[in-house]
């Protein structure tokens, strides 16, 4: 058993490619049917005051 990819033979390289294709593969399906909506389409949504609102003086300080 090899315990160093350095000195694997040509067949354990062949499946750790394999390995990470299916791997990139099964995330890419997984990300494309993860969608929420299938309309692609955004709204927003507006949110207008109910009432006019004064502000006379603010005491918060400002920590940058």
């Amino acid at each position: 058993m090899n315990h160093s990819i350095h000195s694997a033979d040509r067949a354990t390289h062949l499946k750790i490619v394999v390995v990470a294709l299916v791997a990139g593969i099964a995330v890419t399906a997984f990300s494309i049917t993860a969608r929420v909506s299938s309309d692609y389409s955004q709204t927003a949504h507006v949110v207008k005051p109910t009432k006019q609102i004064t502000i006379t003086s603010s005491e918060t300080s400002t920590v940058r």
